[in-house]
């Protein structure tokens, strides 16, 4: 016994087969065009408009299973018992066994000795089913378009049911698995919709009570979505979609984008529609940019049917995208709100960006009466990292377009607050050390001209680290051993401060340090925090040192067990209550970092600088020039296509020491 059952058996034996067949069959009957060419079976089967066969009797059905010496399972039992055998299951199976067809496979086709020499020691039970049912299965496929249809004696249920496996060459994919006879006929009809579903341009609608059902289905999930009420709307919309009908796929792929999804989302059906394109082309494109490696063939593949408009519109975005400099704007009051909710976030103040967002929902205008939400921001370099599942979930339960509801409990916000969550482990555990500057009463697009050298420190464009890190090396062609300028993000770090954050600091050598604290508190206070206390570079070490008006008022510096300290430093950031004892780094790390939080009222925004986009500048070097008798390593890198005067030159001015 293995396997699960969708249905119990009181579904499956009680489930009236001859309305559902009949309904089939007309529906096939009536979609076939006038001069399709067709067999003599399907023209009696159109005459007749029956798909199947005459019922089998209980002798017939107990005939065969005494001949494949098994007892069929309830619901293809129940099956026979309406139609001995079909024709047209699906697209590809053109006639399905009855009584007098059915045999066991017998490894006909050759694929179970494909399957188990894929098999080794490690193979787990789905894996060593899949490639056993060649060979225990019961063929229900007669004819074809090589496509197999089995039942798995030995994967059964606890009603007595068989799973059906399905396979295809052609499909490149794993067989399919229904939990048994019913489930894998319903599909069939579900791919019969799908594939007529498909016109050409003057042939006739495609109509029937089961589609003017599902379309309706679909525009009340169109007005449910709206309405906040996302989880059955995307219920219906999947099985609408399931059938093929126009829309379902595009409006169901916009709940599913916001919920961060995005496998197999495409907006199908809308994203080519010059009405919608603004909006459902961003994450589209963004999507594609993310995982295309420049190969944008498969983009116009996902705009088969695009106007040029459209195409241009599409590739223009790639292009604002790939750089960095995509930017969603909306219409009306949700547009205002949108632009204050970029102010914020691109100076890390991500809950109250999202909240600008989440307050302004309701004014929000749909391009058309198939948009159900706002998507193009999910691509805008400063607002797409505002999404999370759950934040996404709050979208999308939020009233809009119109439509009435009840709001829901807004999320909580992803900033914990204050500066322990430093000492936390993050992903892979990467962050072992990082340093930090709080500037007091200052903007955050200010820090440069009190962190950097010369007056033409600008910042640089919303990214992450590792992006403003790879653009920061990528035309550096000089590297010097004691040259320490920290490439930091920025941002307001709560009332009245300002942050500049390096997560990934170079090596911490106390001998050469200089705080940048003193120089940058002209006219106000500064904090200089530098942790390593679980870096894996050398011995744990911990620096603090605050500043006003240009001078250090205290300081203290814990490296290679001793602790230095200067200045009148306040008792609850005194280091002898820290250090005494260091048997549990993070721990004391932790309690550094609240009482830092506790003494300056300062915090730095956990999700803006560990998920989002932040200007960054590169400081000046965190480290003092060498003295006479020190050493360093200056290394100049020549460029691949400099002249071979230039590659001497650089042979002859690096490495050296002073």
């Amino acid at each position: 016994m293995s396997g699960g059952s969708i249905g119990r058996m009181t579904d499956t034996t009680a489930f009236d087969w001859r309305p559902f067949l009949l309904s089939w069959s007309g529906e096939w009957a009536d979609s076939l065009q006038d001069g399709e060419t067709r067999g003599e079976d399907d023209e009696s089967a159109l005459q007749a408009r029956w798909l199947g066969f005459p019922p089998a009797s209980e002798e017939r059905i107990t005939a065969m299973e005494e001949r494949l010496g098994l007892r069929m399972p309830p619901s293809y039992r129940e099956f026979l018992k309406v139609s001995d055998g079909w024709r047209h299951a699906g697209g590809f199976v053109w006639l399905l066994a009855g009584t007098g067809d059915a045999r066991w496979h017998n490894n006909e086709s050759g694929l179970a000795d494909m399957y188990e020499e894929d098999l080794d020691e490690d193979a787990g039970p789905e894996a060593r089913r899949e490639a056993g049912i060649w060979r225990r299965g019961l063929q229900l496929d007669v004819e074809s378009d090589i496509t197999h249809v089995l039942m798995d004696p030995e994967d059964v249920d606890e009603d007595g049911e068989w799973a059906v496996y399905t396979w295809a060459s052609w499909r490149a994919a794993p067989p399919e698995r229904y939990a048994n006879f019913l489930e894998f006929m319903r599909d069939m009809h579900r791919e019969f919709h799908r594939l007529r579903a498909r016109q050409s341009d003057g042939e006739p609608e495609f109509a029937n009570d089961t589609t003017r059902r599902l379309d309706t289905l679909v525009e009340e999930a169109r007005l449910e979505a709206l309405s906040g009420g996302w989880e059955r709307a995307v219920k219906a919309l999947d099985e609408a979609k399931e059938y093929g009908r126009p829309r379902a796929a595009g409006l169901g792929d916009q709940i599913r984008r916001l919920l961060g999804q995005t496998y197999m989302v495409y907006f199908e059906d809308l994203v080519t529609d010059p009405q919608y394109a603004p909006d459902l082309l961003p994450p589209l494109v963004a999507e594609h940019a993310a995982h295309s490696h420049r190969d944008d063939s498969t983009l116009r593949f996902h705009l088969r049917g695009a106007d040029d408009d459209v195409v241009s519109l599409a590739y223009a975005t790639l292009d604002q995208v790939r750089n960095g400099m995509y930017r969603y704007t909306a219409a009306g009051p949700f547009g205002e709100a949108v632009e204050r909710a970029r102010e914020l976030a691109r100076w890390g103040e991500s809950d109250r960006a999202w909240r600008t967002l989440m307050d302004a929902l309701p004014l929000w205008e749909p391009l058309g009466p198939d948009h159900l939400a706002p998507l193009g921001w999910v691509a805008d370099t400063v607002l797409g990292p505002l999404l999370t599942p759950e934040r996404g979930r709050e979208l999308l339960s939020t009233p809009r377009g119109g439509q009435a509801g009840e709001a829901p409990r807004p999320t909580a916000g992803l900033d914990p607050g204050g500066l322990a969550w430093l000492a936390e482990p993050d992903p892979g555990n990467s962050r072992t050390s990082f340093r930090f500057v709080l500037v007091e009463g200052v903007k955050p697009q200010e820090l440069p001209g009190r962190l950097a050298d010369g007056d033409d420190t600008v910042l640089n464009g919303p990214l992450t680290f590792w992006e403003a890190y790879r653009r920061s090396r990528r035309n550096q062609r000089e590297f010097s051993s004691y040259d320490d300028r920290a490439l930091m993000a920025v941002g307001q770090a709560g009332t009245g401060w300002s942050f500049a954050f390096d997560g990934d600091p170079a090596a911490f050598d106390q001998r050469r340090f200089v705080s940048p604290a003193a120089a940058a508190s002209e006219g106000t206070r500064t904090v200089v925090v530098w942790s390593g206390l679980r870096t894996r570079r050398g011995n744990p070490f911990f620096h603090l040192s605050v500043a006003r008006d240009g001078a250090e008022q205290y300081a203290f510096t814990y490296a290679d067990g001793e602790t230095r300290q200067s200045g009148a430093i306040p008792r609850a950031l005194d280091p002898s209550r820290y250090f005494d004892a260091l048997e549990d780094a993070a721990e004391v790390e932790r309690s550094l970092l609240e009482a830092v939080t506790e003494e300056f009222g300062a915090h730095l925004p956990r999700h803006a600088i560990v998920n989002g986009r932040l200007h960054t500048f590169a400081t000046r070097s965190w480290t003092r020039p060498p003295r006479n008798g020190e050493t360093y390593m200056v290394i100049r890198m020549g460029r691949a296509d400099a002249h071979p005067a230039d590659d001497r030159r650089t042979e002859e001015d690096g490495p050296r020491s002073s």
